[in-house]
């Protein structure tokens, strides 16, 4: 398994808008296509309405790659600076959870 957090800061709340449209329209093709995306949660930042975090979950580092890969992924990573002022991926480790594959 491989797991990683995204925190995107957005320009403004326009951009915000725009952001969470594009990224709705992303997450069903992820759902609808990516067998080895085992979860892709976007979440708003409580108190910070310029903020996003993603929790992403991939079966291996290769489904992450795969994902990459996807059109879909690739037009979101390609237009993301007209609404991202800044991005902060960290990379997590294996640890006790639930609701995951072990």
């Amino acid at each position: 398994m491989f797991a990683l957090v995204v925190r995107f800061d957005l320009h403004d709340l326009a951009a915000a808008t725009e952001f969470d449209r594009i990224v709705s329209a992303l997450v069903t093709k992820i759902a609808a296509n990516e067998r080895g995306t085992l979860v892709y949660a976007t979440h708003p930042v409580e108190g910070d309405p310029l903020a996003r975090i993603f929790y992403e979950v991939y079966e291996s580092r290769t489904a992450l790659d795969v994902h990459e890969a996807q059109p879909w992924t690739r037009e979101f990573l390609d237009n993301r600076d007209k609404y991202v002022r800044d991005v902060r991926v960290e990379f997590l480790s294996d640890g006790p959870a639930k609701g995951l594959p072990a």
